[in-house]
């Protein structure tokens, strides 16, 4: 059975859109993308998603352990072995405490690629592919809107910014936000609908890889 592992932040993780600040809510299986994805291929499933996750960033508030670098090596040498490896990161990199230029919220992503390129992960698992997938533009707007000042305009030029990164890494790639928005209600999640076109077109990106 083909193993796919989903890295990623809170949008992976399957946090609803923010209504109350400092309430934990999850979608259940029946609603998160990579679960649906993973049901749509047959392939058994590995959830890496943490909420307020970088690519790059130890976050001043949430703590050293957003930073997705030393999370990748640990879920990568937690499970095993996978066949595929999807990660979607970069909406918490736009945040404004970080200050990061689209070109640096790549990097972080190139990062997590030589990661998870280099040998001793891909001999450990016995290879495996990746799909890049760019998250949907971010909207300055609702309960954690001041978070995300100035991001909707750094979450817009990542698209290209990704795409020739996957090229360059011989990476699939997916943006998301040809498929699905955020919600408007913060700004940054997604609605159930949302997950469920998401999850179709990653099935798709993945039986094309």
């Amino acid at each position: 059975m083909t193993v796919l592992m989903t890295y990623g932040d809170s949008n992976t993780h399957g946090t609803p859109p923010i209504v109350d600040l400092g309430q934990y809510n999850r979608f259940d299986a029946a609603t998160r993308w990579s679960v649906l994805a993973a049901r749509a291929l047959g392939w058994t499933l590995v959830e890496e998603g943490l909420p307020g996750r970088t690519a790059q960033f130890a976050d001043p508030v949430m703590g050293a352990h957003m930073n997705g670098q030393d999370g990748l090596k640990i879920a990568l040498q937690s499970h095993g072995p996978i066949d595929v490896l999807t990660i979607m990161l970069g909406t918490n990199d736009v945040k404004a405490r970080f200050g990061a230029s689209p070109e640096l919220v790549t990097g972080g992503l190139a990062s997590l690629l030589d990661i998870a390129q280099s040998p001793e992960m891909q001999t450990r698992h016995g290879g495996f592919r990746i799909l890049l997938i760019c998250p949907p533009p971010v909207l300055e707007q609702g309960p954690i809107a001041d978070q995300f000042y100035g991001a909707r305009a750094r979450s817009l030029a990542l698209p290209p910014l990704y795409a020739a990164l996957a090229r360059a890494r011989g990476c699939g790639f997916l943006d998301a936000g040809q498929v699905i928005e955020v919600s408007p209600q913060d700004g940054v999640h997604f609605e159930p609908e949302a997950h469920a076109a998401l999850a179709q077109a990653v099935a798709g990106a993945l039986r094309a890889l």
